[in-house]
């Protein structure tokens, strides 16, 4: 796939770029494991304060920045601002925790005195998915660079403007160079850098058969990965919720990002003594979305990032109505240039049809009736995704069972499944394994180290 900035609005070629040659990717790595020798012993305060300079970066090229996403992949430029003040915001936390998340503990053992230390590992690969350009990269740099790692970036192949602008964005921030950098690389190089000796870990936001491969590749060269890749996420809805409140959340969360977000709910499971109640509303507030240009202040669904992505949705839609769903609203592309798919919501969807067992990456809701809490807890954890989870109720026996029974990394309970830099991210099944954020996740790349000492 070449490397290339196309606007998914128009389909307009914005720049390309040519891939690293082999030497140039040796000269990428050498340089990266150089850095780490040096990065690794400067001082927490010191990398603390470059941190806080990444984040006052950020806010300072806001309207640049969300304007190079939008035309990138399509999201709305709205959106676009909040997920660079987002970025600002987890290289502020991780500048002010990462001393204690980082700082040695003490253990009582049979030695005088134990300890447990978290020292850093050495370089990191990240390789990161176009939806979310600066904040899938910034999740993993923040803490990767506080804990005194270096990162080493290869991401989608048509965010290279995004991938390049977040290397210089730690260089203008002060951090030394070969700290970070972006490799702008094919697919096929990924076993190359896996394999070399001085890459030390691995993570990845992605699809399945990305993870996949990426698992497969950590396995043969003995390399710690963490993977967070796709996932279905039920939206349960019962009688004691606050309806008007669930089905305005339930509209956000199926179209947030154009709809392309792993935790974006997908699935809506509705009790029957409301579900006819809930569609009405929830088909009005999503036909009430406006389409359009990204760039517009007032657009709410930009285009989808590119042509497979959109095609491939339209097949699932029409495979799953050819099994006999109905289409509510929307089902069809729409008749402009660019990558448009309107809203859609699909109902009486069959056992085993594509909107049933498949991610439906796009604005696409598929609704459930369901006759009580044991069939939606049932059919919620029926799919082979675990990534991220929402319930709406006022009952607080449902409100446990949702908690405790729910097969997800997250359980939201009336509320939007979000990130959060002080909580811990990802999923179980084939969601993947291992967590981000909060100082969980900043320990997953570093050398747990005991002590002991007579």
């Amino acid at each position: 796939m070449p490397i290339a900035s196309v606007n998914p609005a128009t389909g307009e070629t914005l720049r390309t770029f040519q891939p690293l040659t082999a030497a140039e990717l040796e000269a990428k790595i050498a340089l990266a494991a150089s850095a780490y020798a040096s990065h690794r012993k400067t001082a927490l305060a010191d990398r603390a304060s470059k941190m806080h300079r990444a984040a006052d970066i950020l806010d300072a090229r806001k309207t640049e920045l969300s304007r190079m996403m939008t035309l990138e992949m399509g999201k709305p430029v709205v959106a676009a601002r909040a997920e660079v003040e987002k970025c600002a915001s987890v290289c502020r936390y991780y500048a002010d925790e990462a001393a204690s998340i980082l700082a040695p503990e003490e253990v009582e053992s049979d030695a005088s005195k134990s300890l447990v230390r978290y020292d850093p590992i050495g370089p990191v690969l990240a390789i990161m998915p176009w939806n979310f350009p600066l904040w899938q990269v910034f999740r993993f740099a923040a803490p990767a660079l506080m804990a005194g790692n270096v990162g080493l970036l290869k991401h989608a192949p048509n965010v290279p403007q995004c991938a390049l602008v977040i290397e210089e964005i730690f260089h203008q921030a002060g951090f030394p160079e070969g700290v970070f950098q972006t490799l702008l690389v094919e697919v096929p190089a990924v076993e190359t850098i896996m394999s070399d000796p001085r890459v030390m870990a691995a993570t990845l936001t992605g699809s399945e058969r990305a993870g996949g491969a990426l698992a497969s590749l950590s396995g043969k060269w003995l390399k710690k990965t963490v993977l967070e890749l796709g996932g279905s996420d039920p939206f349960i809805v019962m009688p004691s919720a606050d309806l008007e409140k669930a089905v305005k959340t339930g509209v956000t969360a199926r179209t947030i990002n154009n709809g392309q977000s792993c935790i974006a709910a997908k699935r809506f499971l509705v009790h029957k003594d409301i579900y006819e109640e809930f569609e009405r509303r929830f088909v009005a507030g999503l036909e009430a979305l406006k389409v359009g240009d990204p760039l517009d202040e007032s657009t709410d669904i930009g285009p989808l990032v590119n042509e497979q992505i959109l095609s491939s949705l339209a097949d699932q839609v029409e495979r799953t109505v050819q099994a006999g769903a109905k289409v509510l609203t929307g089902g069809k592309r729409l008749d402009r240039p660019g990558y448009f798919y309107p809203p859609t919501v699909l109902a009486n969807i069959p056992k085993g049809s594509a909107a049933d067992c498949e991610e439906l990456f796009g604005p696409v809701a598929s609704l459930f009736p369901v006759a009580d809490i044991d069939e939606a807890i049932a059919l919620a954890n029926s799919t082979s995704f675990g990534l991220g989870s929402s319930a709406w109720t006022n009952d607080e026996a449902e409100r446990e069972r949702f908690v405790t029974e729910l097969e997800a990394g997250a359980v939201f309970i009336n509320g939007l499944t979000k990130s959060d830099p002080r909580l811990p991210f990802g999923g179980i099944k084939r969601s993947g394994y291992g967590r981000e954020l909060s100082a969980i996740g900043m320990r997953e790349f570093v050398n747990i180290k005991t002590v002991w000492i007579a």
